[in-house]
């Protein structure tokens, strides 16, 4: 499968996740920015993944990355699907550019919804919703010292 083809709209993912659950597969939702993809992000991700059957990734548009970190993206929406949808453990890669994820995990109906464990089960947008409709919130632990930002004054010290 090319990973183009893991790459849906927002009109299509809800009939997605819903055929995978047709299918007796757990589907797992999570969301980010993924700006520049680093062990942190590969790492949380695996260990996401295998929470479930099926993954689906919220990605954040660039305007929506632009409103939440000003002077970012780095890499542009089209390039960060890319490079996500070309990781073996994930299924399906959608764009939302609303300031939260919640309508997406609506559509998307996931039976876990997962965050890093620098958030508070509480503090995880949709978590509401997931739980009320007999879903899993879970966070997974994170790899400590990787983050996009520590990269990018890692570079700009280096110049």
């Amino acid at each position: 499968m090319w990973s183009k083809d893991k790459i849906f709209s927002r009109s299509a993912i809800g009939a997605v996740a819903a055929e995978w659950r047709a299918q007796g597969r757990r589907v797992v939702f999570t969301n980010g920015c993924f700006d520049l993809l680093h062990l942190g992000h590969v790492d949380y991700l695996e260990k996401a993944r295998h929470l479930g059957d099926a993954m689906i990734v919220g990605l954040n548009t660039d305007a929506s990355v632009s409103r939440l970190k000003p002077g970012r993206p780095l890499q542009d929406e089209d390039g960060r699907a890319r490079i996500l949808a070309a990781l073996m453990f994930v299924d399906a890669v959608v764009l939302f550019d609303e300031p939260t994820p919640l309508e997406l995990i609506t559509q998307v109906r996931p039976d876990i919804l997962v965050k890093g464990d620098d958030y508070a089960i509480s503090g995880i947008v949709g978590h509401e919703f997931v739980l009320n409709n007999g879903g899993q919130v879970l966070t997974v632990p994170l790899v400590a010292g990787y983050s996009t930002t520590r990269i990018v004054e890692r570079i700009r010290e280096q110049l």
